[in-house]
């Protein structure tokens, strides 16, 4: 156990990296809000006496893959312990070559920090400088200027980072677009030469798609959570029958994701006058209504099964070679570690599961602002016609739904292959992790219109009070977004809540009052 535990990704402060198993919430502290950067005495350790040990293979000039030896296809070539640093810069120079937007400074400082955990396992021959200087840049907050497109796996966006700790590249740092040298210098720090294997090291592996992984992973835990209660207030102000959260219904089918979803819902609307007054209004619902439990239950299995991935790949060595102590010696084992299929095809399910929860959290919407089967006012406001009201809210939830399902294709089933047919198969997983994380963030803006709306129906339940816990939802929300009386600009009510919703404000406050939503 360590001091972050339990704590929210904003609360924590420093992570110390060597004596526990990585947490996703950690990787979003630092990467989201700017947690200090420490190693550990066994990090320190394990780092040094790798790196000693590559050193020992160079002098004897050992045949190593990526230390005596070419790159990819390159392999054949024999490089002299000469040319050691020469060839280690040659790869990240070589490698710095993605292309279009950089990436966004979150993605950026989680790809730092995962490399940071997975050559602090001390299987990589990388030096201490080396890594205090990466973990500097984390804490001196100089972002590497890293563009996003074009990686098949792993090694381009890694090198554009790389380059601005030899003191190339291009780097921000306070507001200012500066050389990787310049901004060094700036933040009192200097570059460094990289030694043997040190370049192939900071460009192997599963970092950027783990970095991306966890982000996708975390918005998509909130979502979900979220959606449980966005779902709650949609279904409650739909005169939904809560009969369909019946434990007896829930106990014939035997996925515990779904009976707790039952609960976490019956749990949200306990006390509604709402839900009490309409449980016999309708012998059953429509499937956006009563099938909440059966569909937000199976995204939380896939959620499920991804974090249980996830998390192992954070503890793993995904580097190639790896070196490998045997007493005062080791030896350098080559293999395919950084193949990112793990991670890559759980992404890829995530897209769907996501795609899933955002499909009938949409049609939620448009049964909310459609009267002929929501008996609330058309789009939900007073003086329709004159008035739009929300209307066009589901118009942006329908096309972000399309976006959703057009990056819902598996990357991971794709092949072409590189480096001249050595690397034969291909994983696609840095793209089916890069979509997750774009999936991550339209779903949460679905979810906000649909917060938006379900807030805006209780309204016009002037008689019956909602459940002490949507009413405290409903209250929470209303302090920003003032209820609709004519049209006016509705995207800025959209961006606070959905702010709302990736910082896990919402899901806290329902948290408060009956306990975690499973």
């Amino acid at each position: 156990m360590t001091n972050n535990e339990s704590l929210h990704p904003r609360d924590i402060k420093e992570v110390i990296l060597g004596d526990h198993e990585l947490s996703i919430d950690e990787v979003v502290a630092v990467a989201r809000y700017s947690a200090k950067i420490s190693f550990s005495e066994s990090y320190r350790s394990r780092v040094k006496t790798s790196r000693g040990l590559i050193e020992k293979f160079l002098q004897e000039e050992r045949p190593i893959y990526g230390v005596t030896t070419g790159f990819g296809s390159n392999v054949t070539k024999v490089i002299s312990k000469d040319d050691a640093e020469i060839l280690q810069r040659n790869i990240v120079r070589s490698h710095a070559v993605s292309v279009g937007e950089p990436l966004e400074k979150e993605v950026v400082r989680a790809i730092q920090f995962t490399i940071l955990n997975h050559l602090g396992h001390g299987f990589s021959g990388v030096s201490l400088e080396v890594l205090e200087l990466m973990a500097g840049l984390l804490n001196h907050d100089i972002l590497p200027v890293v563009p996003g497109d074009g990686s098949v796996a792993y090694l381009s966006p890694e090198a554009h980072i790389a380059l601005v700790l030899m003191g190339e590249g291009r780097a921000w740092y306070k507001g200012e677009l500066l050389s990787g040298c310049e901004a060094l210098e700036k933040a009192g720090l200097k570059p460094v030469t990289l030694g043997c294997k040190e370049g192939l090291a900071l460009l192997n592996g599963t970092t950027s798609v783990t970095a991306f992984a966890a982000l996708a992973l975390y918005n998509a835990t909130q979502a979900v959570k979220t959606a449980d209660i966005s779902g709650a207030m949609s279904f409650e102000s739909l005169k939904g029958t809560i009969k369909a959260f019946d434990p007896r219904l829930h106990s014939v089918k035997k996925h515990e994701e779904q009976s707790k979803t039952a609960r976490n819902l019956v749990r949200i609307l306990q006390g509604s006058q709402i839900a009490e007054q309409f449980k016999e209004y309708r012998l059953q619902d429509a499937l956006s209504l009563r099938c909440i439990p059966q569909v937000h239950g199976a995204v939380k299995k896939v959620l499920k099964n991804a974090l249980e991935n996830l998390m192992n790949e954070m503890q793993s060595v995904s580097d190639n070679p790896i070196i490998w102590p045997e007493g005062d010696d080791g030896i350098a084992l080559s293999g395919g570690n950084f193949d990112s299929s793990y991670v890559g095809m759980d992404a890829d399910a995530m897209c769907i599961a996501m795609a899933n929860l955002a499909k009938i959290a949409e049609r939620r919407i448009d049964r909310l602002v459609n009267y002929h089967v929501s008996e609330l006012p058309n789009f939900l406001v007073v003086n329709p016609g004159l008035n739009n009201g929300y209307m066009i809210p589901q118009y942006t939830a329908a096309g972000l739904l399309n976006e959703i399902r057009v990056l819902s294709h598996p990357a991971t089933i794709d092949n072409v292959s590189t480096c001249a047919n050595q690397e034969d198969v291909v994983s696609f997983a840095y793209f089916a992790a890069k979509k997750a994380y774009q999936i991550s963030k339209k779903l949460q803006y679905i979810l906000a219109i649909e917060l938006m709306l379900g807030t805006q129906a209780l309204d016009f339940y002037e008689s019956l009070n909602p459940s002490p816990v949507t009413g405290k939802v409903h209250q929470f929300i209303r302090e920003n977004v003032p209820t609709v009386q004519e049209d006016r600009f509705f995207q800025p009510d959209i961006e606070i809540i959905y702010q709302h919703i990736q910082e896990g404000e919402i899901v806290l406050l329902v948290e408060e009052l009956i306990g975690e939503i499973q």
